[in-house]
């Protein structure tokens, strides 16, 4: 997902402790369709391994909606009693994007040469 700059990101990590994991999966589906629905809201990508560590990416036009959405998420699923039931260990970063890059390879075209973003 690349998407014009500025924006915010709200960067999730965590590692669950696999106890009741049919209510995570719920909870999370549900908390991420209602994430794509809240106003300023640009998109949401969450990948998870085998060994319960994930990390999902909300990103947001500015943080007056990240921070909207964060008072409105904490009065739901994703309280802190809630969150201490599901994960050994999370943490959330929020940044500003100020510049983002995307390349992909044109298999019918030559690849140029490398190129560093600056």
């Amino acid at each position: 997902m690349l998407l014009r700059p500025p924006y915010h990101v709200a960067i999730f990590r965590y590692r669950r402790n696999g106890e009741d994991a049919a209510g995570f999966v719920e909870s999370r589906r549900d908390l991420l369709e209602m994430a794509t629905r809240q106003p300023g809201c640009l998109g949401v990508e969450s990948i998870e391994d085998t060994g319960g560590e994930g990390v999902t990416l909300s990103y947001w036009t500015d943080e007056a909606s990240l921070r909207a959405w964060r008072a409105h998420s904490a009065q739901g699923a994703t309280s802190d009693k809630s969150q201490r039931g599901w994960y050994d260990q999370y943490a959330v970063q929020v940044a500003r994007v100020e510049r983002a890059y995307d390349w992909a390879r044109d298999e019918t075209a030559e690849a140029p040469d490398a190129v560093l973003p600056g």
